[in-house]
């Protein structure tokens, strides 16, 4: 039930499934597990210990779990976990883990990964994420779902990218943004809320004032950054704002991009 190219290269030990498709000069190693409906275009190489959901479509000269770009990796046994129904376009690379973060790297379901894109070792990328052209992810980032990441943007190791933000082409992002903002710059800024991408998702009109009267807030209150946050989780019980207020709560090993005053 598969149809594999005869100039492909699949390993021994390599795991693939009912309906796969693989096209000319793909190299499949030996710990590779595809699942069923997989198609690999062609000149696609998938190394290491790496993991594709169901029907993800690869795209001509992808690399996926190559070993991560970091001095510090010595070859210990690490993985790339990639979900379901994602499209990976031409030439993206996805690496695996190391020792020092988590040990795997992990890519969820339905996302969108654009021609020459990246993502690093042990980022953590959440369902429908979209990466545009010549975008990087770097080391240790978590992205939530439903983000969009414009084209030739880099994301600083360690960030972490809140559900539904949207960040603007050619932007620098050095500091965690939360749920549902709008960031651009070329030292990244945090502008405003994701009002299109709320909208389009059918956020509820009362949740998107919770959101724009919490961000004001957040823009002009009293108090330090968490203060604030801390304030208006107190007063507000829409699930959208708690959401917010827990990303800013939460741990992080960044600082925050905070509204301009």
């Amino acid at each position: 039930m598969t149809d594999i190219h005869p100039s492909a290269i699949i390993e021994d030990g390599a795991v693939i499934g009912a309906g796969c498709k693989i096209g000319p000069f793909c190299h499949v190693g030996p710990e590779v597990v595809l699942a069923e409906g997989v198609h690999l275009q062609s000149h696609v190489v998938v190394a290491g210990d790496t993991h594709i959901g169901a029907d993800t479509v690869v795209f001509p000269f992808a690399v996926l779990g190559a070993i991560p770009q970091d001095l510090k990796f010595a070859g210990e046994k690490t993985s790339l976990r990639i979900g379901a129904r994602n499209r990976i376009r031409e030439h993206v690379t996805m690496n695996t883990g190391t020792a020092g973060g988590h040990g795997v790297t992990r890519v969820g379901d339905d996302g969108l990964f654009m021609a020459g894109c990246h993502i690093a070792h042990d980022c953590i990328i959440g369902d429908r994420v979209v990466v545009v052209n010549q975008s990087a992810v770097a080391g240790h980032c978590h992205v939530e779902d439903d983000v969009i990441i414009g084209g030739l943007s880099g994301i600083h190791q360690w960030v972490r990218i809140g559900q539904g933000a949207i960040i603007g082409a050619l932007s620098m992002v050095a500091h965690d943004v939360i749920p549902h903002g709008l960031v651009a710059g070329q030292r990244a800024q945090l502008e405003g809320l994701n009002l299109v991408g709320l909208k389009r998702r059918g956020t509820a009109r009362e949740d998107i004032h919770a959101l724009r009267h919490a961000f004001e807030a957040l823009r002009h209150g009293d108090g330090s950054f968490h203060d604030r946050a801390r304030a208006i989780g107190e007063s507000s019980d829409s699930a959208y704002v708690q959401q917010m207020v827990a990303f800013i709560m939460g741990d992080s090993d960044r600082q925050f991009l905070t509204p301009a005053p």
